[in-house]
């Protein structure tokens, strides 16, 4: 499997002007890699994972997936978002079987791979959850369930877009364990977005540090750690030397254009003369 995005270029347009949210961005990912998107909010990390998804057209740019064009979503790319995806009326079980609902509705799927959801299901902890609803699940459990139905297709490419944001510290710690042992397992290759550059040290084999939009990529990292990981990974010098270094990294980053600035003024100055007429 090769994932390549050359010169990826994305701009908003509208009444009021022209958003660039990527500015012309390129890189490969090959086969079986863990590769994570950091970088300050706005930078184009989400954007750039919805146009290799093929939910958005890119303004200028090609993406190709072992040679060929993404012209649109397909069946190749599977996507975990950060907001729970699940459809409320359907059990567990269905809901990781959707995608072979839908494909025997065209003939393309047999019994046989439908059983590859409910594996999925009990690598992920869920074989007593079958017939339970999306109500009836923690967020982690729903997350299983969100990744469980995005690998059931055997994409060649993972696409993951902050999908631990909405969890708690303990929970987050669980399903990233979760995620390495799976990767192991299903030998997937797995693009990630996040905030949290822990999580991206501890997840990944490379990580791609963007700058303030409009986005592109500032750095490329290697991340010096073999595919064994357990949590104590996180107190060791290396990775604190490696965390240092990425968080400096965005800390020097351009401040926000003056436009911005000048709105945070704006409401800050609103707000002290609104708390000053109060209290007279």
């Amino acid at each position: 499997m090769k994932l390549e995005v050359k010169g990826l270029e994305k701009c908003y347009r509208s009444k009021q002007g022209d958003t660039v949210a990527l500015s012309p961005t390129s890189f490969e990912v090959g086969d079986a890699e863990f590769v994570s998107l950091v970088g300050p909010s706005g930078c184009g990390k989400s954007t750039t994972l919805y146009l290799i998804a093929g939910l958005d057209q890119a303004t200028q740019g090609e993406i190709l997936l072992d040679g060929e064009p993404v012209a649109g979503p397909g069946h190749d790319r599977g996507m975990v978002f950060q907001n729970y995806t699940l459809f409320p009326w359907l059990t567990v079980r269905q809901n990781a079987r959707f995608a072979f609902g839908l494909a025997n509705n065209r003939g393309g799927k047999t019994a046989a791979d439908a059983g590859r959801a409910d594996s999925l299901l009990n690598l992920m902890g869920l074989r007593k959850f079958y017939d339970a609803y999306p109500r009836q699940l923690s967020g982690g459990m729903k997350q299983r369930v969100a990744i469980a139905r995005a690998l059931a297709n055997r994409p060649k490419v993972l696409l993951m877009d902050e999908p631990f944001g909405a969890l708690d510290a303990q929970t987050r710690e669980e399903m990233q364990e979760l995620l390495l042992h799976l990767s192991r397992h299903e030998k997937t290759t797995i693009l990630f977005v996040t905030h949290d550059v822990e999580e991206a040290i501890y997840l990944s084999t490379r990580i791609l540090v963007f700058s303030a939009r409009p986005g592109r990529i500032i750095r490329e990292i290697t991340v010096p750690f073999g595919p064994d990981r357990t949590l104590d990974l996180k107190l060791s010098d290396q990775f604190i030397r490696l965390k240092r270094e990425i968080i400096g990294l965005l800390q020097h980053l351009p401040e926000p254009d003056h436009d911005r600035r000048a709105i945070l003024e704006n409401l800050v100055s609103t707000s002290i003369a609104e708390k000053s007429t109060h209290d007279h």
